[in-house]
């Protein structure tokens, strides 16, 4: 008997190393930008860390930047949902109408700042996303700072639109462009310096963050913001996500580690965090003596406020389709940001 015992517990110190082998879990995560660009080393791979460290080095996470594992941006939602990846990071405005009730936060003249729009997103979130989420398990929807018009012809004034051709990340950004006269082109982030080079298009509608990543100081001469409380043209919305099954497949005490690590409990970092990688990007911007800045006064831009309303009913009317009461979602989508803005 005392033998059987002594056999039972070799047999138990043997299997230890393998019970714990098998609580060790690899996720890897994919997106459409590369390594250097500011989201990638100042939230993308910190995250992925502080996971990582806090987890013991149980949950380790596989960062695959620039469309490593293959497709195009815009595939990154079906590559998460189907479980060819784990974990994704990306604009759900790079596929058109996939996420509709994101989509008031990407309309012109909404968004204030990341702090408040990524603040307001959780509210949002717990609302109204529950539909256009149901086949993930979001870890956080956030907001960058802000758009802004960069080019290679001046745009001082709402005039200056008329014939430049803009790439916008979503629709309600190509309508916005072409509300203002310019005519918008949606592309992915990648195709954007060989569309400038190539003259397929004269700008890009981006964040100042992003733009170092794409050499826009050398390919572009004009930065153009926009005066007054809501000075960035337009918005966008970022969906970092799980695939629902990697995370019902985690032991309790990884998925507390992802919790921990996910929605409200990241939201103030990641909107702070947009904020603080804006300065010095544009110092970059600035580094060339023959870059341009220009502000848009309030006059111009009262008009481009007044121009750009229909895109707004266009946006209502591509809501009522999917019966989807688009008056409500911006409603509450203003609301919430000027609660998180106080």
């Amino acid at each position: 008997m005392i033998r059987i015992h002594r056999i039972a517990a070799l047999l138990a110190v043997l299997a230890a190393p393998s019970a714990l082998q098998a609580q060790e879990v690899t996720l890897r995560m994919h997106t459409f930008i590369p390594p250097v660009a500011n989201p990638g080393k100042t939230f993308l791979a910190p995250w992925a860390e502080k996971v990582t460290k806090e987890s013991g080095g149980k949950l380790k996470i596989q960062p695959f930047w620039a469309m490593q594992l293959g497709g195009q941006a815009p595939q990154l939602l079906d590559q998460v949902r189907d479980g060819v990846v784990d974990i994704i990071w990306v604009l759900p405005g790079f596929t058109p109408g996939r996420m509709p009730r994101t989509e008031p936060f990407e309309l012109p003249f909404v968004h204030k700042d990341a702090l408040s729009t990524t603040l307001a997103l959780q509210d949002y979130q717990e609302k109204h996303l529950k539909e256009d989420l149901k086949d993930y398990h979001p870890l956080l929807m956030h907001s960058p700072e802000g758009l802004l018009i960069l080019s290679k012809k001046p745009v001082r004034n709402m005039a200056d639109f008329k014939g430049l051709k803009i790439r916008a990340a979503s629709r309600s950004g190509v309508w916005t462009l072409d509300a203002l006269g310019a005519r918008g082109i949606g592309l992915p982030l990648n195709e954007i310096p060989p569309a400038l080079s190539k003259g397929v298009i004269d700008g890009v509608s981006t964040t100042y963050e992003i733009a170092p990543s794409l050499k826009l100081e050398e390919l572009v001469d004009h930065f153009t913001e926009m005066a007054g409380p809501r000075p960035r043209l337009n918005g966008g919305v970022f969906a970092f996500l799980m695939n629902k099954a990697s995370y019902a497949k985690l032991p309790p005490d990884l998925k507390k580690v992802i919790d921990a690590n996910s929605g409200r409990n990241i939201a103030k970092m990641a909107g702070e965090n947009w904020i603080a990688i804006e300065g010095p990007a544009k110092k970059v911007m600035q580094s060339k003596s023959k870059n341009q800045f220009h502000t848009i006064p309030p006059g111009e831009v009262a008009k481009m406020q007044e121009a750009v309303k229909p895109v707004y009913e266009r946006w209502f009317e591509e809501m009522k389709k999917i019966g989807v009461d688009g008056p409500r979602l911006l409603a509450d989508a203003r609301a919430l940001i000027e609660k998180h803005s106080k």
